[in-house]
């Protein structure tokens, strides 16, 4: 509890330094990560190799060693991704509004960093270096909990990120690695130093992080993701979009976990996805109706709930876009979910009455992401209907604090029988630097 207490410490104070950096020292230390992925590849991909060992040892599925592999292509996607979040616009500082509430006096709302976050993420040693780096662009202070099977991945990603940003200047211990589970559970414990949790996992994860702490929780759970294929879909678009938001990547929360089919295009429909899916492996769970137009296994009422993160594919035949509506309300995790139709009437209904944090017309759910959006990454998606929802970048990492200018103004002033009036009188205006 000591040293993770002390984490915790030296990372509250880093990150008042970190929110008076600089939009010239955070591209610096962004350009030097980049630069010391590249260097130090050969001891990433060792790490990484170890790591995979282990997990080849204890018999984790093809699709989560995919995920957990972090090889020389993916070192460069990473270090790509980092001359564009150099590109984004600095989140902190920016001017939301200015007001003159009386001559001479000046109210501003300015975006501010969050302070200090704590991310509990999955076992993708690439989520690592976009989070920290999502949170050194806005100016945070950030522990991070990786996956177990990630463990020796994470410790040499942590330690070349962290020597990268002490070389240009950035206050130690703004980034720090926790390890272990008894790490999370005395983190909970941090809220003196802790401003937000980010937990990226199982509904039930993120209901016991939010349970067991009194820091404010900003949720990622389940990715149950549904494509809904509309009798007037057009079928070319509706087999592209299926396949890929299943098979593209399927152990990712944005990838389909729940096929929803029209029963009038069912017949014609089913049978051609299902030559689709077969080649690419995918085991597929219908109703009984869809069990009766070509075959599958039995779905269950837990296969709706079901967030497989592999190459199984639930599918349920539905009478119409209400229906399909319903049924995601119902069970979906409120991620992502997707219409395929050409009638724009049915297409905007879904969009307005699904309530999930991301609806798609026409497209792929494995859209549903942070870099995708043009924000930078994302540390997580949150379905939650607080402060941020949706991939969460670099918008997500900000708050606002309120400035207030004036020239011996005193509240006394406007009180009484011959008080002075506000004025509020709105100002295009920036924060004067």
């Amino acid at each position: 509890m000591v040293q993770i207490e002390e984490k915790a410490r030296l990372a509250r104070t880093a990150s008042i330094q970190m929110a008076a950096l600089v939009p010239e020292k955070k591209e610096e230390a962004l350009k030097a990560i980049a630069q010391a992925l590249t260097d130090h590849k050969k001891d990433i991909i060792s790490a990484n190799q170890a790591d995979l060992a282990q997990a080849e040892k204890d018999n984790i599925s093809a699709v989560l060693i995919k995920r957990l592999k972090f090889d020389e292509e993916k070192i460069e996607d990473v270090a790509a991704a980092l001359e564009k979040l150099v590109e984004l616009p600095d989140p902190v500082g920016k001017t939301h509004s200015c007001m003159e509430l009386d001559t001479g006096l000046e109210l501003y709302k300015i975006s501010c960093p969050i302070g200090v976050l704590g991310i509990i993420f999955e076992s993708r040693p690439d989520a690592l270096v976009q989070i920290s780096t999502l949170a050194l662009k806005s100016g945070n202070a950030v522990l991070l909990k990786g996956g177990s099977e990630a463990a020796h991945s994470n410790r040499v990603l942590a330690d070349t990120i962290s020597e990268a940003t002490s070389g240009v200047g950035l206050p130690p211990g703004w980034i720090q690695l926790l390890e272990t589970r008894q790490d999370v559970r005395a983190m909970l414990e941090l809220d003196k130093y802790i401003d937000l949790i980010i937990p990226r996992g199982s509904n039930a994860f993120v209901k016991y992080i939010m349970d067991n702490t009194r820091i404010p929780v900003l949720g990622h759970a389940d990715g149950i993701c549904h494509v809904y294929v509309d009798d007037q879909a057009d079928m070319a678009k509706a087999l592209k979009i299926t396949f890929d938001a299943k098979c593209q990547y399927a152990a990712v929360c944005n990838a389909m976990e729940t096929m929803l089919v029209d029963r009038k295009i069912a017949p014609e429909f089913l049978p051609l996805i299902r030559s689709r899916f077969k080649e690419a492996s995918v085991e597929l769970r219908g109703d009984e109706e869809t069990c009766r137009i070509i075959e599958c296994q039995t779905a269950g009422e837990e296969d709706w709930e079901t967030e497989y993160n592999d190459l199984i594919l639930a599918i349920k035949i539905v009478d119409g876009v209400d229906q399909a509506i319903e049924h995601i309300n119902i069970y979906g995790s409120h991620h992502t979910d997707a219409i395929v139709t050409e009638n724009e009437q049915k297409a905007k209904k879904f969009l307005a009455l699904v309530d999930s944090a991301n609806v798609f017309w026409n497209c792929s759910t494995r859209f549903s992401d942070g870099y995708r959006y043009g924000l930078g990454a994302e540390v997580g998606i949150s379905t939650s209907k607080i402060h941020a929802r949706g991939p969460v970048g670099l918008e997500g990492l900000v708050i606002h604090k309120w400035k207030l200018i004036g020239k011996g103004h005193i509240v006394e002033e406007y009180s009484g029988n011959n008080a002075k009036k506000f004025c509020h009188k709105p100002k295009d205006k920036g924060y004067p630097r």
